[in-house]
């Protein structure tokens, strides 16, 4: 065989190897045995407050839905993002339509891992990267919950993604960079049980991080600023605010001004809550009072950040 043979064999082994690694990287992981067994029985009444501190509706009733028709889970938010623009899906209890056919090991390994039934990867606008620090517990009790919830039929449109990432396989390698149950910020030895339970929320089921902290090029959070902002949307001026103590943000709110906030959507100002927040905010109030002091304890904690999205140019002239 002459070089040329030679080397195009080489090329092609080592194509191979490339390949095979590439596949074993990507493969979704699933929940371990042990982490299945701690689901439990659920149960839906403490489900429901896990809903609400998730946020479920938030994405997955249908834009602009009031009053019960939010708890009416059929999807259809678009989110447009650099990647392209992903579609909420239909969460009800709808069995072709919705998740209705899920079992709770399903719906667990989703929440907490990506992964979809079919053993394929879900897309990271699913907040799963803060989903996977909570207790399997209260996915278990969640999934409790929402199995009360009406079945809506109709499906949301698929997903508009562009070349390479509409491939789902790629997914896994992203998920060995970003895909942490470890705490985001690692509390002193004697933090408080207030504060404990407020990282809880903050960076587990209330995903604050997926929208208040900025993302880099491949779409995975900064965690160096956590919290410090981000920009809201692609096109426009939207930011998402600051909610460290860092210049721009809200180092002046106490800890009852915080969850004064959460509850009744008021700032210390008196400015009432808006945007996007103002639906958020509206979950929140559902919460117990010692959930948003919690929240609160917690946010007091974060080290301060300058805001984490570029600084606006004034307007006028």
């Amino acid at each position: 065989m002459g070089w040329a043979g030679k080397l195009a064999g080489a090329a092609l082994a080592c194509g191979a190897v490339g390949l095979a690694a590439f596949w074993l990287l990507t493969e979704p992981r699933r929940l371990a045995a042990e982490t299945i067994a701690e689901l439990g029985a659920g149960d839906a009444t403490r489900g429901e407050r896990i809903f609400w501190a998730g946020g479920c509706v938030s994405c997955h009733a249908r834009p602009g839905a009031e009053g019960d028709a939010r708890l009416e889970l059929a999807g259809g938010l678009k989110l447009a993002t650099a990647f392209g623009t992903f579609t909420a899906p239909n969460i009800s209890t709808d069995p072709q339509d919705g998740i209705g056919g899920w079992s709770m090991q399903d719906f667990a390994n989703a929440m907490m891992r990506g992964v979809a039934p079919d053993g394929s990867h879900l897309y990271p606008s699913f907040p799963y990267t803060s989903y996977v620090r909570m207790e399997p517990a209260d996915v278990g009790d969640l999934y409790a919950y929402m199995r009360t919830l009406p079945a809506i039929s109709g499906r949301s449109p698929d997903h508009e993604l562009s070349f390479p990432f509409n491939v789902r396989r790629g997914l896994g390698l992203w998920k060995l960079l970003f895909l942490s149950d470890e705490p985001v910020i690692a509390l002193p030895g004697d933090a408080t049980e207030t504060q404990l339970l407020g990282r809880y929320l903050v960076e587990g089921p209330g995903h604050c991080g997926e929208c208040h902290t900025p993302r880099g090029i491949i779409g995975g959070p900064d965690k160096s600023r956590w919290l410090s902002g981000a920009v809201a949307a692609e096109e426009g001026e939207g930011v998402v605010p600051n909610i460290t103590s860092g210049e721009g943000g809200i180092g002046s709110w106490s800890e009852a001004d915080i969850a004064s906030y959460l509850e009744t959507g008021f700032t210390p100002e008196f400015d009432s809550v808006g945007g996007s927040m103002a639906d958020v905010q509206r979950n929140m109030a559902r919460l117990r009072p010692e959930d948003r002091e919690a929240i609160a304890a917690y946010l007091k904690t974060i080290p301060p950040h300058p805001n984490g999205y570029p600084a606006r140019a004034p307007s006028g002239g």
